[in-house]
């Protein structure tokens, strides 16, 4: 019934509305027996509040601007995140500001052309045989979506500049796929905030970094900047400091001699030192 509903009729089903939207009285029930209990259907409307930030998301996006760079501009102006804008509904999100997560979400939600959606997000039920019920939700893909044939409410971005943004994603993401091995994933930790360094590939080669808790959606005032380590260099610091594994330049046996003393090197900008885990 919820396919039928959405493709033919464009109908709004329930649930949370999108950002930038809010909902709105759209008639009486077409059940008329439903109608006879009171019941109204609710449609999507643009907020006068939310609705123009959705509308420069966009805009900046096919601009050029990255989803990182979006969140950092939205936080810098304050402007009102999901949660804050609507914290009735959003209980369960912390009103910390915007994510580089929410830009993504928004800047893929179908619902912004107009037309309602269906099915993004379908509900499955363990089988009988198995211990339960359990409820779990998962996303699908776009050919799986159920969209309505007509347009059902007000657009905040046009169909043509929907599918641009997607094809910078999809563009974004054509890499995504390669697996890099990182030998001392794990046994790397920051001299200055106690943080594990983070595996990141930078110019071909594997390193690591640590960012001391900085995000790249928050303006950064005054916060100590990120350390970056390469994998090679770390290798022949460590080729120094263990003895037995002075010919190990894959790095390999390191980690296993860090694994199994329990060690972490611990890494400033200036030395590194072996520590107990």
């Amino acid at each position: 019934m919820g396919r039928t509903q959405t493709r033919d009729e464009g109908r709004f089903l329930g649930g949370r509305p999108p950002y930038g939207y809010r909902l709105v009285d759209a008639g009486p029930h077409p059940n008329p027996m439903h109608a006879m209990w009171g019941r109204r259907l609710q449609r999507l409307d643009p907020d006068p509040v939310t609705s123009p930030i959705v509308r420069w998301i966009f805009a900046e996006r096919l601009a050029g601007r990255s989803v990182a760079g979006i969140a950092a501009a939205l936080n810098e102006r304050a402007l009102p995140c999901l949660s804050q804008a609507d914290s009735a509904r959003n209980r369960h999100r912390a009103k910390v500001g915007w994510a580089t997560t929410t830009v993504r979400s928004i800047l893929g939600n179908a619902r912004y052309t107009g037309r309602q959606v269906w099915n993004r997000q379908p509900a499955r039920y363990s089988p009988p045989h198995l211990p339960g019920p359990f409820r779990t939700q998962c996303w699908v893909r776009p050919d799986q979506w159920v969209v309505s044939v007509k347009v059902a409410h007000p657009a905040l971005v046009s169909e043509a500049d929907f599918v641009a943004v997607q094809q910078l994603a999809a563009g974004s993401s054509a890499g995504r796929g390669v697996a890099h091995c990182y030998q001392l994933a794990g046994w790397l930790r920051c001299g200055r905030c106690g943080r594990a360094f983070e595996s990141c590939w930078s110019h071909g080669r594997p390193a690591y970094r640590c960012r001391h808790g900085q995000t790249s959606a928050q303006p950064r005032r005054g916060r100590t900047s990120n350390l970056y380590v390469r994998e090679d260099r770390i290798v022949a610091i460590l080729q120094g400091l263990i003895p037995d594994c002075r010919e190990d330049r894959s790095g390999r046996r390191l980690a296993e001699h860090l694994s199994r003393h329990e060690l972490v090197l611990l890494c400033t900008e200036t030395v590194c030192t072996l520590e107990r885990a």
